[in-house]
């Protein structure tokens, strides 16, 4: 059967049971109002693509005008649908009025079936052609949001980060769901965009969010999407990610950081394959590639209470661990290079080298902020470089994170948990304030505190 909803809407019941007999067997879905005061009502509750519409409901009234006010009324709320209303009273300056009032055709009764069964086919061939256009539009708005960012690629031939890409290779054909965990900064991005790049889905759109900087008040209709009128602020109606993300990848960074009641949202939309829009009624199915990517320990929250294990398991169907920079070797010295050619072009400085106590410095680092931090600190050496050679004095590296020297590595490490113990003891209660004065994140001085046993 061809696809489309139908609502007919006649105060004459012979002539709704007549429509509805000819339209049931050439459509799936009819329905008859014989008030028109439950129009409203019925196409909040359903998607309709066409409306037939009576012109005349009072008796002995015959212009024409309840029809149009009626009219009026559905393509003031439903711009997109087709209308096509039907009289028994028809002249052409009811006709010409109701074209101008919005009406997609005029039918007079008695009607013919196979010229009435052809308006309605085209009619709701328009209804459909104007939602795919309106969804292509909500579409392309949300690419460019996502499009126009800076590419970025995966750098280094580490051991370490070939065994990552070995396994990105092997899952990113499927379907299945995969969780990237990893200290900050060490470009779980980038892997869940070569998962997509290397998917069937390849073709279709990566859409990410940040669920640590999406507050609570936004996080459904970010997620979910709103229809115009649903809060104080929706002008418009707009296409949340899950729906954007339709036949591609969905990339949820820092999922830890989801509240543990949005987390049971989340997952209903994970599960069930389908969202509805702030406002709405109307279910919309999504078929997605989710990727969830996060630097907190998630088992560790689950036993705390403070993560879902239902939603663990949903999101956790194949595990990626991105290991930090300090334990990649010599693509540190690689990663260093290839910044230092994109700063010397964007700051237009002469070409720059690392001399060989520069390198060793680097090398030798502990890199808490991992890549994110080593671009950083590329960046500034270069923005401040007075020489066409970086030395090792021109890094200004936090002391605090020691060098990486194997020979050195327990009495690092007894230097590190002295150097926290210390700090916490100078801020007590209070591991922001620690993590500030060792100039580390919070998240790496829980890690590291879990890790020395500090209670």
């Amino acid at each position: 059967m061809p696809k489309g909803n139908i609502l007919l809407v006649d105060d004459n019941k012979s002539v709704l049971s007549a429509l509805e007999i000819l339209l049931s067997s050439e459509y799936d879905n009819v329905k008859c109002l014989s008030n028109p005061n439950l129009i409203t009502s019925e196409l909040r509750k359903t998607q309709y693509h066409l409306v037939l519409l009576d012109m005349n409901f009072k008796a002995g009234v015959n212009t024409g005008n309840e029809g149009i006010f009626w009219l009026q009324q559905i393509k003031e709320n439903h711009p997109d649908l087709s209308v096509v209303l039907i009289t028994a009273y028809g002249d052409v300056e009811l006709a010409v009025k109701a074209l101008k009032s919005g009406a997609t055709d005029f039918i007079l009764k008695p009607w013919d079936n196979t010229k009435l069964l052809a308006t309605i086919r085209s009619s709701i061939q328009l209804s459909l052609s104007r939602e795919e256009v309106k969804h292509l539009k909500l579409k392309e708005k949300e690419l460019k949001r996502v499009i126009n960012r800076e590419e970025k690629f995966i750098i280094g031939s580490s051991p370490e980060l070939m065994q990552v890409l070995k396994v990105v290779r092997k899952v990113a054909k499927t379907d299945t769901n995969i969780l990237i965990t990893g200290e900050n900064g060490t470009g779980k991005e980038l892997i869940a965009r070569e998962i997509h790049r290397l998917s069937n889905r390849k073709d279709e759109m990566l859409v990410s969010v940040d669920m640590g900087a999406l507050s609570e008040s936004l996080f459904e209709s970010e997620l979910f999407g709103h229809v115009k009128g649903a809060f104080t602020d929706a002008r418009e109606n707009r296409a949340g990610k899950f729906e954007v993300a339709n036949k591609g990848s969905l990339f949820l960074d820092e999922i830890g950081n989801l509240s543990f009641h949005l987390q049971a949202k989340l997952l209903a939309a994970i599960q069930n394959r389908e969202i509805t829009r702030i406002g709405s009624n109307q279910s919309i199915p999504v078929d997605i590639r989710l990727i969830c990517a996060t630097n907190k320990n998630l088992p560790e929250l689950v036993e705390k209470g403070l993560f879902r294990e239902d939603l663990l398991y949903r999101i956790n169907t194949i595990q990626i661990e991105i290991p930090p920079l300090r334990n990649r070797g010599n693509d540190i010295l690689v990663l260093a290079e290839f910044f230092l050619k994109k700063y010397t072009y964007k700051y237009d400085k002469p070409a720059l080298k690392l001399n060989n106590q520069a390198q060793d410095k680097l090398l030798k680092y502990h890199w808490p902020g991992n890549i994110r931090e080593l671009e950083h600190s590329i960046e500034k050496a270069v923005i401040l470089s007075e020489n066409n050679i970086l030395k090792a004095d021109d890094f200004f590296l936090n002391p605090l994170t020691g060098c990486r020297n194997k020979t050195d590595s327990l009495r690092l490490e007894e230097m590190e948990k002295r150097l926290i113990l210390l700090a916490l003891e100078k801020n007590p209660g209070n591991v922001t304030a620690a993590a500030e004065q060792l100039g580390i994140t919070r998240q790496t001085l829980y890690n590291k505190m879990k890790k020395f046993k500090i209670g």
